[in-house]
C-alpha cells in the first residue's frame, strides 16, 4: 500500500440523519488501514432529520468530535484546514451541493479525498441519486450487484464511471446463528416510510399480534427505529408505538428499542417489509422473511428480494415456514455470509491510499451535473443549500463564524421540534382531508 499502515489520517464525516451517521462514520473508519491512528471529526447537517442525542448513542459510533452545521458552516470550515478523507453520508442532492460548495472553496488547491454512497439496498431513483453523488472521487457500491447497475448508468450517460468502487455494508458482524434460543424470538423490523399508510401498516402490526398469540410459547418482538417526534433517513408519519396503543397485545409481544445488532444476537427469524436489517440477519445466517403480503411491489422494495429465497407471507411464517436463502443471490449482495466480508474493503482502502499521494495533488472536482448540462435542474438543488449556481454561498445564507449562543440554540430547537410537529400532526390530516 502506497501510504504506510500506521500513518496518521484525519477524516471528516458529513451526515444528515442518524442512520447516515451510523454508515458514514463506520465507512469511515473500514475505509482506513486498521493499523493507522486516525482521527475521526463528525459534523451533523442540520435540518428535519438532524439525529437526537438518543439516537446518536443507540448508534453507538464514537468520534472525536461532533457538532451540528449548516451546509454553509461546514464548507467554510472545510475551506480552512481540510481533512484527508471527507466522507459526505447525505442525501442525494445534499451530495451534489457539497461537491459544488466544496468545488469552489477548493478551487484548483490541495483537497482531501471525497467519499460518498448509499446506506443500504438501493430500490428507488437510481439515475437521480447516482448522478447526484457524481462527482466524488469514491462512490460506494455495497455489492457487485449495485457496482455493476452503477457502472451502467454512469457509462450510459457519459460520466467518467471510474469512481465506483464495490465494498459491502460498513455494519454487517456479529456471530453467525447457531441455532434456535429459548425461547424462539421472531423480530419484525419495522421502516419508518414503507408501508406508507395507515391500513397497510395497521395490517402489518395486526398480523404481528396475530402470530404472536398463534405461538404463545415464542418471544415476539416489533424492532422500531425511532421514538415518536424523532426522524431518521425517512419520515414516520405513523411509528407503529401510536398505531398500538389501545390495541389488547398479547404478553409475549414487546416494542423494543437499541441497536440492531444487538436485538440480531437473540433472533431465530427476522421479518421485514424491506429493510436493510435483511441484509444484516443474512449476513449472520439469520433465517429472514421478506413479506409478501402487501405485494412485491417498486414502492415497498421488497422487489429487490426477487431470487432471495426470501419471500413469504405471514400465512407461511404463521404455519412454521422459514425461508432459505438463494446463496448465489446472497453472495452478489454484498452480504459476504461466506467470510469473505473481512477483505471487502480492502480495495477501497488501496485507492484512498494512492489517491492521498497522487502526485501533483487531486484535480479540483468535477460532478456530473454542471450549469451547462442540467440548468433547469442543479439550480434549484444548490439552491436548497443557499448556494448559487457556481456554489458559492448566497448573500444572507445562514452561517456564522461562532457558536450559536443559548438563546439561539432554543430557537433552533423550536424551530425543529415545529417543523416536525408540521410533518407527523398537521401533513397527514391535510391529506387525509384532501382524500375525502
Amino acid at each position: 500500500m502506497p501510504v504506510s499502515a500506521t500513518k496518521s489520517l484525519r477524516v471528516a464525516v458529513l451526515a444528515d440523519s442518524d442512520t447516515r451517521w451510523k454508515w458514514g462514520a463506520l465507512t469511515a473508519r473500514r475505509l482506513t488501514p486498521p493499523a493507522a491512528e486516525v482521527r475521526l471529526d463528525g459534523y451533523l447537517l442540520r435540518g428535519r432529520a438532524t439525529p437526537t442525542a438518543r439516537q446518536l448513542e443507540e448508534v453507538g459510533v464514537r468520534a472525536d468530535s461532533l457538532r451540528e452545521v449548516t451546509g454553509v458552516e461546514f464548507l467554510r470550515e472545510m475551506g480552512g484546514a481540510a481533512p484527508d478523507v471527507l466522507v459526505l453520508a447525505l442525501v442525494g442532492g445534499g451530495v451534489q451541493a457539497m461537491l459544488h460548495g466544496l468545488r469552489a472553496a477548493w478551487g484548483s488547491g490541495k483537497r482531501p479525498v471525497v467519499v460518498t454512497g448509499y446506506v443500504g439496498v438501493v430500490y428507488e431513483k437510481l439515475a437521480d441519486g447516482l448522478l447526484l453523488r457524481h462527482g466524488a472521487d469514491l462512490v460506494l457500491a455495497n455489492s457487485r450487484h449495485d457496482a455493476e447497475r452503477f457502472r451502467a448508468v454512469y457509462e450510459g450517460v457519459g460520466a467518467d464511471a471510474s469512481a465506483v468502487t464495490e465494498v459491502a455494508l460498513p455494519f454487517l458482524g456479529g456471530a453467525p446463528y447457531t441455532g434456535e434460543h429459548d425461547p424462539y424470538t421472531v423480530v419484525f423490523a419495522a421502516q419508518p416510510s414503507v408501508p406508507g399508510n395507515r391500513r397497510d401498516r395497521t395490517y402489518l402490526l395486526d398480523r404481528l399480534i396475530e402470530h404472536a398469540r398463534r405461538h404463545p410459547e415464542r418471544d415476539v418482538l416489533l424492532k422500531l427505529r425511532s421514538k415518536p417526534g424523532e426522524h431518521t433517513t425517512h419520515i414516520e408519519e405513523l411509528p407503529y408505538q401510536k398505531l398500538a396503543q389501545g390495541k389488547d397485545l398479547p404478553a409475549n409481544l414487546r416494542l423494543v428499542y437499541g441497536h440492531m445488532g444487538e436485538v440480531l444476537d437473540r433472533t431465530d427469524l427476522l421479518v421485514t417489509v424491506s429493510s436493510t436489517a435483511a441484509l444484516e440477519a443474512l449476513h449472520r445466517r439469520i433465517p429472514t422473511a421478506v413479506l409478501t403480503d402487501l405485494g412485491v411491489r417498486e414502492v415497498l422494495g421488497n422487489h429487490h428480494f426477487t431470487g432471495s429465497g426470501c419471500l413469504a407471507s405471514w400465512d407461511q411464517l404463521d404455519a412454521g415456514h422459514r425461508p432459505a436463502p438463494d446463496e448465489e443471490w446472497v453472495a452478489r449482495q454484498g452480504v459476504a455470509a461466506d467470510g469473505s466480508y473481512a477483505t471487502a474493503f480492502d480495495a477501497a482502502r488501496e485507492r484512498i491510499a494512492k489517491l492521498l499521494v497522487r502526485p501533483g495533488g487531486l484535480p479540483p472536482l468535477a460532478p456530473y451535473y454542471t450549469p451547462e448540462t442540467a440548468p433547469g435542474y442543479l439550480p434549484g438543488i444548490l439552491a436548497r443549500h443557499h448556494l448559487g449556481p457556481d456554489g458559492v454561498p448566497l448573500p444572507g445564507a445562514p452561517a456564522a463564524d461562532k457558536s450559536p449562543g443559548p438563546v439561539r440554540q432554543i430557537v433552533r430547537r423550536a424551530a425543529r421540534g415545529a417543523y416536525r410537529h408540521g410533518v407527523q400532526r398537521v401533513a397527514p390530516v391535510i391529506r387525509r382531508m384532501g382524500e375525502l
